[in-house]
Parts: structure tokens; C-alpha cells; sequence
């Protein structure tokens, strides 16, 4: 099975790239020679994975081998935008493979090759000696593959069979085989985006606080609090993907390198729209929803009830970031940022469904407790609601208690129905959405 060798240790020195399965050893050809694979769906975004690492990886496999006969087969499906190198690092990585690797490479099979392999054969046919070209060949499925070498050693990524197979069966004028999710596959010592608070506590000694969001948050409250439209603009995805690969490999990332207060809130919010599970959960998800059905004067302490079924370290990190996004709210004159433009913002980064996508009707009880988070963050998260406490909080007795108490109900009986949300006024909906 394609993926990671489940005998690779962390103490690997190319454990960061290994762990993908980008590379595998398969056994020999038909003619005795040794067999590596390069599996572009194995590669991750670009973000992820650092290329001048990848090359290095690839020499440091091949030389092991280069010193006998050997055949490379180039599995092309899975190469997209997301992880796809750029040129000049396919140009440096042909020109870092010397005689030595060219030598004793027998046969370059290419198997599904696209237009775009072509386009980049001709780019590179200056580049590249005649005697080399004559090593490539293209097969386009692998039933033509099995000519040339021992088919039952190779290791083929199940994402290239059923690839594979869609084909043969639009070939033959079959309906195409259902899609699987490939397996997951194991994060980085250091990895930062995409993976759990637990996971992220467990890999820094405890604490509750991400590295990442605690970075940001610093940076922004010294430098950012007052700059217009914080958390409204854009940053190149090529910067974005960059100083993500950093975090992920472990490496610091100084913000003022990129001459742009905007570009740590937009790692911020990715940081959040990235974890595996919201930071206010998918438990909570149907009774957020409800907000809208409860009392204005109870929304508050409502907010405070549904925050109590959060575990700790959700609830911890919660707190942090909103009493962050409290203090650029408190600087609005400034830089145009008030409680409900945040809300807009951050809604969809810290709820979503479990399933799908939120719906539009969902956008403003989302937005609005959101708003209510940060607007009320005193309120909201004083001491006597913290997780795991019971009862409501000294202030809240007699009849507004019992109020309060059935708007929960109300709430949690809505997260069993999941009915249809009543309509808003028009004006609401603009101010929240």
C-alpha cells in the first residue's frame, strides 16, 4: 500500500519528506534492475513541503542505487496547482543530477502523462541530452506498464488505481468507479497548520496557547490594533504558503520581514479555518444557531451556557483570541473594525457544520454570536462560567433565571429538530451579514 513506510522513524534524517511516501523502492524490472517510484499525489500543498528538501531526498535514495543499473517510474496523476514546483526548480533539480545519477538510469517511465508533461518537454528539450530523451516513455494506463517490469513488486498508490480504473472504465463507456479519500497521513514533530489543539499542546509542553496564534495575536496588539480594515485584506498565497511551510518545519517567522501588518491576520484566521475541528466545535454548532430565538436580554448569559459544554482547552483558547479581537474592537475609530465587522470575519473561521457547508440562513445567528463573543467578552467569559461549572452565575436569579433556563432548552431542543430558521428583518440581516 502506498504511503508512509511504517517502519520510518521520526530520527530519519529526511523524516519530513519521507513520511509522505513520495518515494518508494518496488522491487526489480524484467531486467534485474532496481525500481523507484515518485508518486506526485503523494506530495502535499506546497505549503507543506519544502522542494530544495525534496530533491535533496530523492539523491540522497538514488544514491544508494545510482552505482548499478536502475529504473524510475514517474507516476504523473495527482500534480496540481496546490503542490506543483515551480520551473526553475525543475530546471535546478535537472542540472543537480549529474552524469553520476543520469549514468545508470536505464528507463524513465511516465505513466498518465498530460499536455502539461508535453508543454514541459518542450521547455526543457534544449536542456535536455538526446541520449537521455531516449530513456523516457509514456504509458498511459497501467496495463501497458505491466510489460516492462515485475507488476506484483510495484507499490502503486490506490489513488493512481482508481485513477487508473476511472479511465479504463470511460474508455469502455462504464459509469467511472466512486471516489475514496486517501488515508491520512501523519503530521510533522513541528507541524503547526492542520492538526488538533491536543496535538499541538502535546508537541509544546503543555501549553494551552498555539504557538501560531499566540505569535500573531503579539504582533498584531504591538503593531496592528489601529491599522484600517485589519483582518479585511488579502495576502499573496505564495507568502501565505511560504511562512506556513516554516511553522510547519519548526522555523521562526519574523512578520516584519514582510513589510505587512496585514499578511499575520491572514495566518491568523488560516490558522483557525485549518484546525480539523472547529474551535467552537461541531457539538455546539445547532445550538449556536439558536441565538437568534433567545430574548435579547438573555443572549449573554446564553452565550455564556453553550461556551460551558466546550472542553478546557477550546474554551482557553477561545477566551485568548477573543480578548484579543475585544481590544481591536475597542480601537473601531481607528481602524474601522467594530465588534459586528469582526464578527463577519471570524463567524465562519471558528463554527462550521460537520457536514457541508453553512447555508446563508445560518450566516447570521453564526455572525451574531460571534459579535456577542466579542462585544461582551467580559461578561461572556468571567470566572463563574468557566467549563464545567454549574448553575448560572450570582447575578442571574428568580424569574430571569427560569427564563434563561428555557431559552437553553429552547436552544438545545432546536440542536435535536434542527428546524428551519425564522426569517430576520431585512435591517439585521445587513448588519450582520
Amino acid at each position: 500500500m502506498a504511503g508512509q513506510d511504517p517502519m520510518l522513524s521520526t530520527s530519519h534524517p529526511f523524516y519530513d519528506v519521507a513520511r509522505h511516501g513520495i518515494l518508494q523502492v518496488a522491487g526489480d524490472d524484467c531486467f534485474g534492475r532496481r525500481v523507484v517510484t515518485f508518486s506526485c499525489c503523494r506530495m502535499p500543498p506546497s505549503h507543506e513541503l519544502d522542494h530544495q528538501r525534496l530533491l535533496e531526498y530523492l539523491k540522497y535514495m538514488l544514491d544508494q542505487y545510482v552505482e548499478n543499473d536502475y529504473t524510475i517510474i514517474y507516476f504523473h496523476y495527482g500534480l496540481n496547482s496546490r503542490n506543483k514546483p515551480s520551473l526553475g526548480w525543475l530546471q535546478s533539480a535537472y542540472k543537480e543530477f549529474d552524469r553520476k545519477y543520469k549514468k545508470n538510469l536505464k528507463a524513465l517511465y511516465v505513466v498518465h502523462p498530460t499536455s502539461f508533461i508535453k508543454v514541459l518537454w518542450n521547455l526543457f528539450k534544449p536542456l535536455i541530452s538526446h541520449k537521455f530523451g531516449k530513456k523516457v516513455t509514456y504509458f498511459n494506463n497501467l496495463s501497458e506498464l505491466r510489460e516492462h517490469l515485475k507488476y506484483d513488486q510495484l507499490i502503486v498508490p490506490p489513488e493512481v488505481l482508481r485513477y487508473d480504473e476511472k479511465l479504463q472504465s470511460l474508455h469502455e463507456g462504464r459509469p467511472p468507479p466512486s471516489t475514496k479519500t486517501p488515508p491520512p497521513r501523519p503530521p510533522l514533530p513541528t507541524q503547526q497548520f492542520g492538526v488538533s489543539l491536543q496535538y499541538l499542546k502535546d508537541k509544546n509542553q503543555g501549553e494551552l496557547i498555539p504557538p501560531v496564534l499566540r505569535f500573531t495575536v503579539t504582533y498584531l496588539r504591538e503593531k496592528g490594533l489601529r491599522t484600517e480594515g485589519l483582518f479585511r485584506r488579502s495576502a499573496s498565497v505564495q507568502t501565505v504558503r511560504e511562512i506556513q511551510r516554516l511553522y510547519n518545519q519548526g522555523k521562526p517567522v519574523n512578520f516584519d520581514d514582510y513589510g505587512d501588518v496585514h499578511i499575520p491576520a491572514v495566518i491568523l484566521k488560516t490558522f483557525l479555518r485549518e484546525l480539523p475541528q472547529p474551535l467552537l466545535t461541531f457539538q455546539a454548532y445547532e445550538q449556536i444557531l439558536g441565538i437568534t430565538c433567545v430574548e435579547s436580554s438573555l443572549r449573554v448569559t446564553c452565550c455564556r451556557q453553550i461556551l460551558r459544554s466546550l472542553p478546557e482547552h477550546n474554551y482557553v483558547v477561545l477566551r485568548y483570541l477573543m480578548g484579543f479581537l475585544h481590544a481591536v474592537s475597542q480601537e473601531s475609530i481607528f481602524n474601522k473594525m467594530n465588534s459586528s465587522n469582526l464578527a463577519c470575519v471570524f463567524g465562519l473561521n471558528l463554527i462550521w457544520p460537520s457536514q457541508g457547508a453553512s447555508s446563508l440562513s445560518a450566516l447570521v445567528p453564526l455572525n451574531l454570536f460571534t459579535e456577542l463573543l466579542i462585544e461582551y467578552y467580559e461578561n461572556v467569559f468571567s470566572a463563574p462560567e468557566a467549563p464545567g461549572g454549574h448553575g448560572l452565575a450570582p447575578q442571574v436569579q428568580g424569574g430571569r433565571a427560569a427564563r434563561l433556563q428555557e431559552a437553553v432548552l429552547q436552544t438545545q431542543a432546536m440542536a435535536l429538530t434542527k428546524p428551519s430558521l425564522p426569517p430576520s428583518p431585512l435591517r439585521a440581516a445587513r448588519r450582520h451579514l
